[in-house]
């Protein structure tokens, strides 16, 4: 059995790998692998999103009755990182490198900051109240990714 804690951080360090593909990409100018290596990290945090967030957030809001409290504040994060996303986009489909690198500067910082508030203290917290759902939990990821 995997914990929710252990299973999310992997998801984390597999579109940080992305992540940085596609700025090594950019930098190297090579807008071919930077558009392949992008959508791929796009994609893989739409993922993450939406595991989070039609399944472990409201999973733990239900579960410890708190809705206004750490979950409330990745969702927001979540809508900061997906306007961050969108400009990215827009700079690999213009081809603008000094665009692209700056939005992965922002990106960088508030991605680093969110996953240390996930990994730390909300899957932990997760773990402990869900602990015992966490096999059925992680398996409704696979339902999201085939939809």
């Amino acid at each position: 059995m995997a914990s929710i804690e252990e299973f999310m951080a992997q998801h984390h360090k597999a579109c940080d790998a992305h992540f940085a593909a596609a700025e090594s990409a950019v930098g190297d100018d090579d807008w071919s692998a930077a558009a392949r290596e992008f959508d791929a990290f796009a994609k893989g945090m739409a993922h993450h999103f939406e595991m989070e967030e039609s399944v472990l957030f409201p999973a733990f809001e239900e579960r410890t009755g708190m809705d206004g409290g750490p979950t409330y504040v990745m969702r927001e994060e979540h809508e900061q990182m997906r306007g961050i996303l969108g400009a990215l986009k827009a700079a690999v489909a213009a081809r603008d490198a000094d665009e692209y690198l700056g939005q992965c500067e922002t990106l960088n910082v508030l991605m680093q900051q969110h996953n240390i508030k996930e990994e730390q203290v909300l899957y932990r917290m997760m773990d402990q109240h869900l602990g015992g759902e966490a096999d059925m939990l992680l398996g409704r990821f696979d339902e999201l990714a085939a939809a």
